[in-house]
Order: C-alpha cells, then structure tokens, then sequence
C-alpha cells in the first residue's frame, strides 16, 4: 500500500509520469496494480494505492532492486508525504 500527494503545481506532469512511467514500469517488474483512490477533500492522502506481487520474497526483490530505486526516485521529483508499507492482500478495503 502506497500513499503520497501530489507537490503543488505537478498535476499534469505527476499525471503523465503516472501513465508513461510508472505503470509500466512497475507492471515490468511483476507488481500488478490493484486500485488507486485521489482524494479531493479531507485530512488524508491525496493519493493511495496498492500494488501486489506473487508473495512476500518477490516483494522484498524487487524493493530492494535498481529499477525500483529509479522509479521511486522518479516519483519523488512529483510527491510528498511518500509512504509505503508490506500487508497481506486480502479482498475489500485494507487500511
């Protein structure tokens, strides 16, 4: 489960790197998106969303590989707020 905001003034980029980097790129590296909420009001992030992988040591894999250190460290120049954290999937709404 990740969760950031958007830094003021990067929607459009934020958007667009969303859509031509960091989709794919996690998608390559065997994470599969699952759901994405934005929030538009209220005292949370504006930006959560869970990626899973096949299990626990692919996970760990893969956080701890160059191409994730790339595309995390992509994602900072457009978030704030960056948090992550490794639960166990399970179906419904997890936080």
């Amino acid at each position: 489960m990740l969760t950031w905001d958007i830094k003021p003034g990067q929607d459009q980029q934020y958007f667009e790197f969303v859509v031509r980097e960091w989709v794919p790129g996690i998608t390559r590296m065997g994470l599969q998106p699952r759901e994405a909420w934005y929030a538009v009001y209220g005292d949370c992030p504006q930006i959560t969303t869970a990626i899973v992988s096949e299990d626990l040591d692919q996970m760990r894999q893969i956080l701890e590989s160059d191409d994730w250190a790339k595309l995390h460290e992509r994602l900072l120049e457009f978030v704030t707020n960056y948090n992550q954290r490794i639960m166990r999937s399970t179906p419904g709404f997890q936080f």
